[in-house]
């Protein structure tokens, strides 16, 4: 039997992050994976999406090439190449990290990982063949996977998840997307900008709830007024397949309506994946469906560590990587500080963008606070006008005593590449003013964001 001082099951990006830092911190690491290295994120989610929705960028610049005094005499794409440079991408990122686990001297375990009692794992190889790993201490990070509907049952051709979403062989000329969270926006946005009649569904009372409702009332906007149809408020609650389309049921405030497409993609969330691995006869405890830990991610099994889609926060690639390094540094020894989950950016790549963090306006109010609101529309931003994507706008949010920042909403083109800013500003404990003070490059996008601050405390210059 094999023996380490760290076992890794899981090679996404909380896997694949926390056998990196505790090679670099002397640990003698092993990393199981049972499909492709990089985890759902690299293959089959954050990376292969955003080179579909590059692709559907590229196509709308070239559709609108006439606003920039640019002239072209036709237009078509390749929907099987587009498809093969999305996949030719994730398989990229997926050698890059196998290279990183070779420079790191970390042992690359293929196969399907239970943990047992005693610190071991049992990993079963692709030819059946059943092995026995040891180690001094063990982290799971197996991810999730796709939330299932009894209504919507998937099967593969008609009825799909994120997977065949990134692999279909053609462009379908109609698709019901049900759950307008961010993997259905971005999915809608991308086949509704290749031309496909998108009809999105969500359960909730607006399309990205966990968004600001200003931020989702404006992706609404956007969506319909590029022709996506929108329910919201509505539950399907049947489904079937008939003359190679799907019809299902959907309950709307309206009454009962049915609606058909060529395919349905669900896109409802995702569950933890804890079963069949060993947890329960491991004796490692559950809550609500996740594994239950402490601040530094040890289970109630000592020597058994869980990050990632797994456990309690949320469940995003970089919030994974956070854990994994806060979780080896314990275990090494060091002093990490917990990781502040009221902290945490969360991004849409749909266009226009969405990025935030923070507390939202109604959460800022319900918990109490006397604050201050910023705004400042992209189409005052000379940037954002002079690049031709004037849409959206920025919320900032402060408190009005102190002058924290409570948070920040964006909606507008390469928004996500501004959040940090904010994430890093809220990490340092600085304030509005302090903010206001700080001068930014002009033109830039990012000026908007001591825009919205002056507007927050009544000095806006350019609304």
């Amino acid at each position: 039997m094999s023996a380490y001082d760290i076992i890794v099951l899981g090679s996404g990006p909380g896997g694949y992050v926390a056998a990196i830092r505790a090679s670099q911190l002397g640990f003698n690491t092993a990393i199981i994976e049972k499909e492709a290295l990089g985890g759902v994120c690299l293959n089959w989610g954050c990376i292969p999406t955003k080179a579909l929705l590059k692709s559907a960028q590229v196509y709308q610049y070239l559709q609108d090439c006439e606003n920039y005094g640019i002239q072209t005499a036709s237009l078509s794409f390749d929907f099987k190449k587009i498809i093969a440079r999305s996949r030719n991408v994730a398989e990229t990122m997926s050698r890059g990290v196998k290279f990183l686990m070779k420079k790191n001297k970390i042992s690359v375990i293929e196969g399907y990982g239970k943990i047992k009692p005693g610190k071991t794992i049992e990993v079963t190889e692709k030819n059946g063949q059943i092995k026995e790993y040891k180690a001094n201490h063990i982290i799971i990070a197996t991810g999730s996977r796709p939330k299932q509907l009894p209504a919507l049952p998937l099967d593969g051709a008609y009825i799909f998840d994120y997977r065949k979403a990134l692999t279909l062989e053609e462009l379908p000329k109609s698709l019901i997307i049900v759950g307008a969270g961010a993997i259905g926006c971005e999915f809608a946005h991308f086949y509704q900008t290749m031309g496909t009649s998108v009809t999105l569904i969500e359960f909730f009372n607006r399309i990205a709830p966990s968004e600001d409702e200003e931020i989702s009332k404006q992706l609404h906007q956007s969506f319909t007024q590029k022709g996506m149809k929108i329910l919201t408020t509505s539950r399907v609650y049947t489904s079937k397949i008939e003359d190679n389309q799907v019809i299902i049921g959907v309950s709307t405030p309206q009454g009962e309506i049915e609606l058909q497409a060529d395919h349905v993609l669900s896109a409802t969330g995702v569950v933890a994946n804890t079963d069949n691995i060993g947890i329960e006869p491991s004796g490692i405890m559950l809550e609500h469906g996740k594994i239950k830990i402490n601040s530094f991610y040890q289970t109630n099994c000592e020597d058994y560590f869980a990050i990632g889609d797994i456990t309690r926060g949320p469940a995003l690639a970089h919030v994974a990587s956070a854990e994994a390094i806060i979780c080896v540094e314990k275990i090494a020894g060091l002093q990490p500080s917990p990781l502040d989950y009221e902290n945490i950016p969360s991004c849409i790549y749909t266009s226009p963008e969405i990025a935030s963090v923070g507390l939202t306006e109604s959460k800022a109010r319900e918990q109490g606070y006397d604050i201050l609101i910023g705004k400042f529309p992209f189409t005052a931003s000379g940037k954002a006008q002079a690049s031709g994507h004037p849409e959206g706008f920025i919320k900032i949010i402060y408190d009005k005593k102190y002058g924290e920042l409570l948070g920040a909403h964006f909606i507008g083109e390469h928004v996500t590449e501004l959040i940090g800013e904010i994430v890093t500003a809220r990490n340092l404990g600085t304030t509005g003013h302090e903010i206001l003070k700080s001068v930014h490059p002009h033109p830039t996008l990012s000026e908007v964001i001591v825009e919205a601050t002056a507007a927050a405390y009544g000095e806006a210059i350019h609304i």
